[in-house]
């Protein structure tokens, strides 16, 4: 016999015989809000007040355990009760509880877990300690209770990567006590009856020892040094955790202290949360109610490094593709590299012979562009070139059926253009894919002119079947990425014919955040792709805008970055070094010009960088090639490096306050007054001192 008892919304209770079944129970990922707090510690009374009650369960309705903190609660006052305490209210019941946790525990959802006298995980179970991805901490008793169970180094290890861990590799540690398979309510039911016939151990996590670890304290602060240094969350991790020997009660007390601070001081943790609702926040456009097309069968034309990497993607994400080169010899180059992206990631355990083997068989290379007549949408994607583009588009309209999408992969064109060509424009659309393609996440969805909302929709789902993050862009010069880097790349040119060197620049911009300084970055991509570019533009150079040459002398020597050996740097056998020819081509351009070198602070080359990038952002937010700011915060954090823990240019910008970059272009205005303005969204920012922050509420 059982009965159950609504606690709340969220939480039944659940007698059948001698134990209390907890069952929480809010979709969509079961996020410990108020609610499920609120009705854990109710119900745990409950139970505790009922005699006839010996052991009590709690395990989870739907396809997950708790996954985390409720979203919505971001940024508001604190509600009671809070997740320490309802987890404390339950490590202190009378009677034994024990945690069944199915699908995902992650942050807040294992600290409840760690909380219970035995965890009992279901099959196929991960947990995680994510908090770090927010810039934050375990803030409810992570730090001290996972020491207890798993040791230092495992409590790290979780707590700094914010990876998930497979449920036996935490029975292994010790986290967790065994992995059952079954229903969550049958598990939890056998675990509990296990814990009346003895056969099941239960225990008060706060009341177990705690071994000192000093190697992997030294090794988590080492690595914190190297890897972490501007996440003012990870110290405090190790700090944390290095307490959890002390009285509990302290350490719980550091922990939660830790936490609070955090949130509501730390411009890291602002920057992180800032860059966590980018992802959600992106997907919010005017052609979201739209019903997205059908895709399952698409055509990518061309087989180089870009379209063989978006071939990879939608293979990967069990899509049909048809992959189109103009020889046998570029196809199979094409073939080629398709075959070893997918093999690499079976290498990198992304994936498995077999789903290898299954994509590989939905992949059909030709040379013949009408056999792409059946195929649902089409991605072109060849070389940067108008003519070219045109005649591919007129050959697509006239072999693509009825309904299928065409899309273009430029990374600067006018979309617009290419749709004219067309008897279709409503039908054509940008799909920026960033390389390498089936690695990046990041997606424009160039909206042209007369794009249907139904052809953006399906964009966007694309997006999301291939796992990346889509963000709409108007049509213009470069949409928002390429058009934000053409502009503050000529900074670093500038920075650089003034006196500051390659390697001081990006050395500078390195400390700031970034993986790589745009000199770097350049020699990576090959620095003969930005001089093609240049190459297009120049026709249409105003003739006040000054040009810094350095960049394409060092081209016409034949000096393309990595694929040549040296660039800006010289390659040699993982040893990289400033290139003494590079330099000289400075050194005589700047004397060709008159140009006495200054001496540029790190700071001086951060602060005019940056303010470049934030001024060229806030024009395409004004323009509306980006619905909002944060839209450009998104594409510059999974598509150009941006730092994170900096939450994006207009974030930071927001950090700086517009007042501050106004007096800077000024400043620099000084010099150059054509390249230094003011942008007028600034100057009213700067004037009523409102924030991008507050144009993304508006959004």
């Amino acid at each position: 016999m059982s009965d159950t008892q609504q606690i709340n919304d969220v939480i039944s209770l659940e007698r059948v015989g001698e134990i209390a079944l907890i069952c929480i129970d809010n979709p969509p990922v079961n996020a410990s809000a108020q609610p499920v707090r609120e009705g854990l510690i109710a119900a745990v009374e409950a139970a505790n007040a009922d005699d006839a009650v010996k052991v009590l369960a709690i395990y989870a309705a739907g396809r997950t355990f708790v996954a985390g903190a409720d979203i919505r609660e971001f940024g508001k006052p604190p509600l009671t009760p809070s997740l320490p305490d309802t987890i404390n209210t339950i490590e202190a019941s009378a009677k034994p509880v024990i945690s069944a946790p199915h699908g995902t525990a992650l942050g807040g959802g294992l600290e409840i877990c760690m909380g219970t006298h035995a965890r009992v995980g279901v099959k196929g179970l991960r947990v995680g300690l994510p908090e770090i991805n927010l810039g934050l901490l375990p803030g409810a008793g992570g730090t001290q209770r996972g020491p207890r169970l798993m040791g230092m180094k495992n409590t790290l290890d979780m707590s700094l990567t914010g990876k998930m861990v497979p449920g036996e590799t935490a029975a292994d540690w010790g986290l967790i006590d065994r992995i059952d398979e079954g229903e969550p309510r049958d598990v939890a039911l056998k675990a509990a009856q296990d814990v009346l016939d003895g056969t099941l151990k239960t225990r008060v996590t706060s009341e177990l020892p705690v071994e000192v670890d000093q190697e992997a304290l030294d090794d988590a602060r080492a690595m914190v040094a190297k890897k972490m240094p501007f996440l003012a969350s990870a110290p405090k991790v190790i700090e944390a955790v290095e307490r959890s020997t002390g009285d509990v009660k302290e350490g719980m007390a550091f922990e939660r202290e830790c936490f609070m601070d955090l949130l509501q001081n730390a411009a890291s943790t602002r920057g992180m949360i800032h860059a966590f609702f980018s992802e959600r926040a992106v997907a919010k456009v005017p052609e979201a109610g739209a019903t997205p097309r059908e895709i399952k069968k698409i055509g990518v034309i061309g087989g180089g490094t870009m379209g063989s990497g978006i071939a990879t993607s939608a293979l990967n994400s069990g899509l049909d593709v048809r992959m189109i080169e103009i020889s046998d010899e570029a196809l199979q180059r094409g073939i080629s590299t398709v075959t070893k992206n997918l093999e690499g990631a079976v290498k990198r355990g992304k994936s498995t012979q077999e789903k290898m083997e299954a994509a590989l068989a939905r992949f059909t290379p030709t040379t013949n562009m009408d056999d792409l007549g059946d195929v649902d949408l089409v991605i072109e994607a060849v070389f940067e070139d108008m003519d070219v583009k045109k005649d591919i588009f007129t050959n697509l309209d006239r072999i693509c059926k009825e309904g299928a999408i065409l899309a273009s992969n430029t990374s600067y064109l006018d979309v617009n253009e290419i749709a004219s060509v067309t008897k279709r424009p409503e039908d054509v659309i940008g799909l920026h894919f960033f390389s390498p393609a089936h690695i990046m996440r990041l997606l424009e969805v160039v909206v042209a002119n007369k794009t249907a909302p139904e052809v953006v929709a399906t964009g966007f789902a694309l997006a999301k079947k291939m796992k990346k993050i889509g963000v709409r862009a108007g049509v213009c010069d470069g949409f928002i990425g390429n058009r934000i880097l053409a502009y503050y790349g000529k900074t670093a040119g500038y920075l650089m014919e003034d006196g500051a060197s390659p390697e001081q620049i990006d050395t500078a911009l390195e400390n700031f955040g970034f993986a790589m300084g745009p000199f770097k970055v350049g020699d990576l991509a090959g620095l003969d792709i930005g001089w093609a570019n240049r190459k297009r533009m120049a026709p249409n150079r105003p003739n006040e805008e000054r040009y810094v040459r350095i960049h394409d002398k060092i081209c016409e020597e034949g000096m393309y970055g990595r694929k040549t050996g040296k660039g800006f740097y010289i390659y040699d056998e993982g040893d990289i070094r400033p290139n003494p020819e590079a330099l000289k081509i400075i050194d005589d351009e700047r004397a060709a010009k008159g140009i006495t070198p200054k001496d540029f602070s790190d700071q001086d080359i951060v602060d005019r960088y940056m303010t470049a990038m934030i001024s060229e952002a806030a024009r395409v937010v004004e323009e509306g090639i980006a619905l909002r700011p944060i839209d450009v915060d998104a594409v510059f954090l999974f598509g150009y490096g941006f730092p994170r823990f900096r939450g994006g240019p207009l974030k930071y910008a927001d950090e700086i306050g517009a007042k501050e970059i106004v007096r800077r272009i000024e400043e620099y205005a000084k010099d150059d007054s054509y390249y230094w303005k003011v942008p007028a969204i600034l100057a009213r920012m700067a004037e009523d001192g409102t924030t991008f922050e507050d144009l993304n509420k508006e959004g």
